[in-house]
């Protein structure tokens, strides 16, 4: 690995033109590929951003510095280090300096997306994905049918995916008698499902989200050994929960900030719901007046 002096010098030679640089994709694109992990953690997408918006300056950063730099500890960079593929921190500036040399040379084509619409961009390609998927429907449709019937509906959603599990139970209580909504795990999850499957319910909707919650794992097992039958929206086909699942709706999720966003699960959810509606459209019809009525009758709404 070159020293910080020599990767200068290099680049001074890169840009006086006595180094020809190679056609590639623009420093920034390649620093977003290179840290789109859904796995990471917070912190470890602090590092990767601080990287991205400082590359010629960071790619020749001690750890100790580059540590002070994002305000993590020295451990936090190793460990980030790994989790994007390297060998350790030596490594992986190895290869941001590489990247900072293009940068210095002038990229190849200018990337001028920020890094907020880079995160847009990428919600928009999971999106089209799962627009692709419901070119065949019948599979949501099928499930929406199972859901609808199950009396109880359990929804599942533990840690970060307790805020998809409230809004899909809150969306299908106005369409369904009996949603039970679990959002802690341990024995109080294990309560919840074993009186479900007592109640006469067949069906649990889970969400597990990255980063995936060991509880999520366990709890789904236990619904399993009671005799439900697990639902999953997920951003994976493959794992352990998937695993575990009689069906898996897997959808991707946006990585590119600090934490995920969840546009694609969101509309993943409110398709099942919409499924749920249209199984049984009478009861769904019949439900929703007498919401209607009720909330007019407490004005639960602000009039427009």
């Amino acid at each position: 690995m070159p020293s910080p002096q020599q990767a200068r010098a290099q680049a001074s030679a890169i840009t006086s033109g006595k180094i020809a640089p190679e056609v590639e994709a623009a420093p920034t694109s390649q620093l977003r590929t290179l840290f789109d992990r859904p796995r990471l953690s917070p912190g470890q997408r602090r590092i990767a951003q601080y990287l991205i918006e400082h590359i010629t300056e960071a790619a020749f950063l001690s750890i100790t510095d580059l540590a002070e730099r994002v305000g993590v500890s020295q451990p936090s960079v190793t460990r980030f280090a790994a989790a994007v593929g390297f060998s350790g921190y030596p490594a992986l500036r190895e290869k941001l300096q590489s990247i900072a040399l293009g940068t210095l040379a002038g990229p190849a084509e200018e990337d001028r997306a920020n890094e907020l619409q880079a995160a847009v961009d990428a919600e928009i390609e999971n999106l089209e994905n799962l627009r692709r998927d419901f070119a065949d429907p019948d599979r949501v449709i099928a499930i929406g049918r199972e859901l609808s019937a199950s009396t109880p509906l359990t929804v599942l959603g533990l840690r970060i995916s307790a805020s998809l599990a409230e809004y899909f139970a809150y969306a299908a209580r106005r369409i369904h008698p009996d949603v039970r909504l679990v959002t802690l795990g341990g024995t109080v999850a294990y309560d919840a499902l074993l009186q479900s499957r007592e109640a006469g319910g067949t069906w649990v909707l889970a969400f597990s989200l990255p980063r995936h919650a060991q509880e999520t794992l366990t709890a789904v097992r236990v619904a399993r050994g009671a005799g439900l039958r697990v639902a999953l929206i997920t951003d994976l086909a493959l794992g352990p929960v998937a695993d575990e699942a009689d069906i898996t709706f897997a959808t991707g999720t946006g990585s590119r900030l600090v934490f995920d966003s969840y546009a694609a699960p969101g509309v993943m959810a409110a398709a099942l719901l919409q499924a749920m509606t249209d199984a049984d459209p009478e009861r769904t019809q019949a439900r929703l007046e007498s919401y209607e009525q009720i909330s007019d009758q407490h004005q639960f709404f602000l009039r427009d």
